[in-house]
């Protein structure tokens, strides 16, 4: 994720007419398009969320393999590099379910066929009763990863509820009961994340190779504005929520 697609500068969030707190799912799946998506959008939930025992997966799309700003960096070590720290923040989050990459290359995500049977194969195996990721429709948006990541889970929840898509698959079809959609323009439904700052922070701090790139953080100092940037966007959903810290998202329960 680079910072244009990062957004952490505090502003008003238009939430309208809106739920509030699901019920804790037995299961959660997060898809985010790069290693730290997840963490930056639905970090404070899944935490919530795992603590009161729901089991938390995460699958990511790409490789993370252009996340970062040296041209000779090691694409291979970075690639590595990016799914340990993906481990890592899931554990930070409380994950106790599957951290799955699907490995396509970054910037280069399509939301073909192939990468659809992809996406239904995760499902139908982790069987999440709630899924969330990135709002494929979010207007004005730049990067690909992100668009498409969003069409991947909206098409890959129809693709795994159905039977006849995909007959071949070793896992029965599978129909989560709700989506939560991250970066809407429209956000309808809020999760209250007081209290659950410090696990996301913490998730977010295990992405080291991120700092100087995403983050714009190479040092303490840097470090303590990131801080305050990542507190400030969840205190901005929370006072249009009527919360003190929130996350937002799209709510589609008429899967």
């Amino acid at each position: 994720m680079t910072e244009a697609q990062n957004p952490l500068t505090p502003a008003p969030v238009r939430l309208g007419v809106h739920t509030t707190d699901l019920a804790t799912p037995r299961r959660a799946l997060a898809v985010g398009a790069h290693p730290d998506d997840v963490d930056f959008f639905a970090g404070g939930t899944l935490a919530k969320w795992a603590a009161d025992g729901c089991e938390v997966s995460v699958c990511v799309c790409t490789d993370g393999s252009k996340g970062t700003w040296d041209p000779d960096a090691d694409e291979a070590e970075l690639i590595e590099t990016r799914q340990r720290e993906q481990r890592a923040a899931a554990a930070a989050l409380g994950a106790t379910g599957q951290v799955v990459f699907l490995g396509h290359t970054d910037g280069e995500l399509e939301s073909g066929l192939a990468q659809r049977a992809q996406m239904a194969l995760v499902i139908r195996e982790l069987r999440p009763d709630v899924v969330l990721g990135h709002d494929p429709w979010k207007r004005y948006r730049l990067h690909p990863d992100h668009r498409n990541a969003g069409l991947l889970v909206t098409e890959g929840i129809v693709a795994a509820r159905d039977p006849k898509f995909f007959p071949d698959q070793p896992f029965p079809h599978h129909r989560p009961d709700r989506l939560l959609l991250w970066e809407a323009d429209e956000p309808d439904h809020a999760e209250d994340t007081t209290g659950w700052f410090d696990a996301k922070y913490a998730a977010l701090m295990a992405h080291e190779s991120q700092f100087e790139s995403t983050m714009k953080s190479g040092d303490d100092p840097g470090l303590d504005g990131f801080r305050q940037r990542v507190l400030g966007k969840l205190t901005a959903a929370g006072d249009a929520a009527g919360m003190v810290e929130a996350e937002v998202f799209k709510l589609i329960d008429d899967l």
